[in-house]
C-alpha cells in the first residue's frame, strides 16, 4: 500500500476547509440527493462526498458505505486531491497503491474507485466526489464527464452552504453559522464536563465611524477587528459576527475567570492597531462574559440572550453615568 503524500499547499487547504465549517455537520439532502443519483446513474453500491481533514477522511454523504470516516493514510481521496484530473482505479487488487489497502482486503471489499476532486473557488481541493464498487469495472469517457458534472454540483452546494453560514464581509461565521458550530461545541463541553465561556462584543461609537468617515471605512474597521479576533483567539474557539457591530466568541475549556488574559491581549492588539493605523478614530469595544451553566443554559441561544441582556443593562448604566 502507498500512503498518499500531502499537497504542497496543505496548510492553506486546511485553513480553507476550517473556514467552511463543514466538518462534523450532519447529513444534508442537498448532498445525499447527489450521491443517490450517482449510485443510480453508475449502477454502483457506494457513492461518497468525502472531505479530507488533517489526519482523516470524513464522509459528508455516504450511502451504501458503513463507515463515517477513515484514516487519511488509507484513503483513496488522499491520492485523488494530488491531481486536477480524476483518479480512476479499474481494479484496486492490481494497483500497487491499493492492492493491500484495508479497504480493499477487508470487509469493505473495494475493487473499483473513481473520484473527482472537489475544488473551491480559490483552487483548494477539499476532498472528492467518488463512486466505488465491489467488483472491477471499466470507466468510459462519458462516465468521466458525468462524474465531473456531479462533482461540480457538489462544489456549487458547498459554495451555497458557505454563503448561508458565513458573513461575506469578515468571512467569520454569521449568526446561523455561529449558533450551529457553538451548539456542537457546547454539547462536547457538557459531555466532558468542561467549562465554556461566551464573550459578546460591541464596537464602541461605531455609528460615528460610518457617519463621519463613510461606510467603506466602517467596513475596514469591522474587518480589522475580526482579523484581531482570529489572531488572538484559538482555533478551537468559535468566532462569529452576529450583527452590524456585534461579534461573539465561544471559548471552550475556559472558565469565565480565565478569559481575562485573552481579553488583555485583545486590548493590547487593538491599542497597537490604533497607534499604527491613524485612521482618525480609535477602535474600541465593550464586552460581556457569560459562563456556560448546563443547568441554566439549554442552548447557545439562551447563553447569547443572557449576554445580550447584560450588555443592554451595562449600556443603560453607562448612559446614566454620562
Amino acid at each position: 500500500m502507498k500512503t498518499p503524500e500531502k499537497p504542497v499547499n496543505e496548510q492553506a487547504r486546511l485553513d480553507t476547509l476550517r473556514s467552511l465549517n463543514i466538518l462534523e455537520t450532519g447529513h444534508e439532502e442537498r448532498f445525499d440527493r447527489l450521491t443517490r443519483l450517482a449510485r443510480r446513474l453508475f449502477h454502483v453500491p457506494i457513492a461518497l462526498v468525502s472531505i479530507l481533514d488533517a489526519e482523516r477522511e470524513w464522509f459528508k454523504s455516504s450511502p451504501g458505505f458503513d463507515l463515517t470516516e477513515t484514516s487519511r493514510e488509507i484513503s483513496f481521496s488522499g491520492h485523488a486531491i494530488l491531481s486536477d484530473d480524476l483518479l480512476i482505479v479499474p481494479d484496486t487488487a492490481r494497483d500497487e497503491r491499493f492492492h493491500d489497502n484495508p479497504l480493499v482486503t477487508g470487509t469493505s471489499n473495494i475493487r473499483f474507485y473513481a473520484g473527482c476532486p472537489i475544488t473551491t473557488r480559490n483552487g483548494t481541493k477539499l476532498g472528492t466526489f467518488a463512486i466505488m464498487d465491489h467488483k472491477p469495472r471499466r470507466f468510459t469517457q462519458n462516465d468521466r464527464d458525468l462524474l465531473r458534472d456531479l462533482a461540480n454540483m457538489v462544489e456549487q452546494e458547498i459554495e451555497a452552504s458557505r454563503h448561508e453560514t458565513t458573513d461575506e464581509l469578515t468571512l467569520l461565521s454569521n449568526r446561523h453559522g455561529f449558533e450551529t458550530l457553538a451548539e456542537r461545541a457546547l454539547k462536547v463541553c457538557k459531555r466532558s464536563d468542561a467549562p465554556a465561556t461566551l464573550l459578546l462584543f460591541n464596537l464602541k461609537d461605531f455609528r460615528q465611524v460610518n457617519d463621519q468617515f463613510g461606510y467603506a471605512e466602517g467596513d475596514r474597521a469591522l474587518v480589522a477587528f475580526s482579523t484581531m479576533l482570529v489572531e488572538i483567539f484559538r482555533e478551537s474557539d468559535v468566532i462569529g459576527r452576529i450583527g452590524g457591530d456585534e461579534f461573539v466568541v465561544l471559548l471552550t475549556n475556559t472558565a469565565k475567570t480565565e478569559s481575562s488574559g485573552v481579553l488583555e491581549r485583545l486590548t493590547e492588539a487593538l491599542q497597537g492597531y490604533n497607534r499604527l493605523s491613524r485612521r482618525g478614530y480609535n477602535l474600541g469595544y465593550s464586552v460581556e462574559a457569560v459562563e456556560y451553566d448546563p443547568e441554566m443554559h439549554h442552548s447557545i441561544g439562551e447563553l447569547l440572550q443572557e449576554a445580550d441582556t447584560h450588555m443592554y443593562q451595562s449600556k443603560k448604566l453607562e448612559m446614566r453615568a454620562n
